[in-house]
């Protein structure tokens, strides 16, 4: 039993498939918006669907100087962005999508443009209700608009 679990590990982390596991977080449909030359912002955008319930605390990423999880809302008549300064709650079993014009991973002071059909890194940190915090590292991929496919980086990793 135990070898048949660290060979299934083995094949699930090279295997292809929509999501990415951490801990008890799954990670769908992975994206981030394309940019031109001089542009030094972008979002990246994703479904999330935690197990046990979790908070998106913080991401990284080295192609920007600055990243953070960001909500639009309207405030009035005026749509307004922020960055979550508690993190995004990922009740238990449900998904939370981060899309445009929602919640979304923004991307600043970008180091580069970020080039159709290439991929990103992108660390994502977790804290669970007992604020046990894990990490979870993307490779996700670059595209104009959202996919209508599968992502383009296709492997699963468990943490």
């Amino acid at each position: 039993m135990k070898i048949a679990k660290i060979v299934l590990t083995g094949l699930l982390a090279g295997s292809f498939s929509t999501a990415v596991l951490a801990q008890s977080v799954q990670v769908q449909d992975a994206w981030a918006r394309a940019t031109v030359q001089g542009q030094k912002a972008t979002g990246a955008f994703m479904k999330l669907t935690a197990k046990d319930g979790a908070k998106l605390v913080s991401v990284a990423s080295p192609v920007a100087g600055v990243s953070e999880v960001h909500e639009m809302a309207m405030e009035g008549s005026v749509m307004k962005m922020r960055a979550l300064a508690n993190g995004l709650d990922l009740p238990a079993g449900q998904t939370v999508a981060l899309k445009p014009g929602g919640y979304h991973v923004m991307l600043m002071d970008l180091k580069m443009p970020l080039a159709k059909e290439t991929t990103i890194p992108l660390t994502l940190v977790f804290q669970d209700a007992k604020g046990v915090k894990s990490t979870l590292e993307l490779k996700v991929p670059v595209s104009r608009t959202s996919p209508v496919t599968p992502s383009m980086d296709n492997s699963q990793h468990k943490m």
